[in-house]
């Protein structure tokens, strides 16, 4: 299996290119601002063709770019219903440091040609790859993760987990559509009952595993410990 990371734009937010190897079709996960071009140099590198976007959620650091490259490369994009609104509308979704940063800017959003809608423990087969939907709502209503078989070094899946989990952290709640109990409740039901061998690759930051943030998130931590659930996310 290829996967390609790289972080872009003002926000460092990780995208991601996904094949079952050089030469093939792929899928693009989180496009986000200044993007385009990265993708563009992956896939001339290895000789991909994109087939697919796949989003986690409809913040603007993670979709900035879903209709450029989703056109450029004539490839369907997917994202949960509850978040489809801000593919078109991404300012419903920002913060207000956000708004003020693009203001002043000619910025036109708009949906790709081909938008298709993910649902919870839906599998996605693309590429000759097989992921698995999970929504996972907090961080926005329309959040989801996107794991994959990986089978090698010890690692049984590869989660793509946008802005949910991060290494040493979660995503914020503070956001239009975040809400801190349903985030909570994602962590608990969609990734404590997860293997700790899985490779997590976060939205933003360095790569983890399940068995690491277990074991040192301190978000994670608490809700083991059926502790304190009141701490509040920074960042992302």
């Amino acid at each position: 299996m290829l996967i390609a990371g790289f972080p872009a734009g003002p926000w460092g937010t990780n995208c991601y290119v996904v094949a079952t190897g050089a030469g093939s079709e792929c899928v693009v996960i989180d496009p986000g601002k200044d993007s385009a071009e990265g993708v563009d140099q992956v896939v001339r590198e290895h000789g991909l063709k994109p087939v697919s976007v796949l989003v986690t959620h409809g913040h603007v650091d993670h979709m900035w770019c879903v209709a450029p490259v989703a056109g450029t490369y004539d490839a369907t994009a997917w994202i949960h219903p509850s978040d489809r609104h801000l593919l078109a509308d991404p300012m419903a979704g920002m913060s207000r440091e956000t708004t003020q940063m693009l203001l002043g800017g000619n910025y036109e959003w708009a949906e790709p040609d081909d938008v298709r809608e993910l649902a919870d423990d839906q599998v996605l087969e693309l590429a000759g790859l097989r992921f698995v939907v999970d929504h996972t709502p907090g961080h926005t209503e329309g959040s989801v993760t996107f794991r994959t078989p990986y089978a090698q070094q010890d690692v049984s899946e590869v989660m793509f987990s946008g802005d949910l989990l991060f290494a040493g952290s979660i995503g914020r709640t503070d956001l239009p559509g975040g809400d801190h109990p349903t985030m909570l409740r994602s962590l608990t039901t969609k990734v404590l009952p997860l293997a700790d061998d899985i490779v997590v690759l976060p939205g933003h930051g360095e790569q983890t595993s399940i068995g690491r943030e277990r074991a040192t998130n301190p978000y994670l931590l608490d809700l083991l410990d059926d502790g304190p659930v009141g701490r509040v996310p920074q960042g992302h």
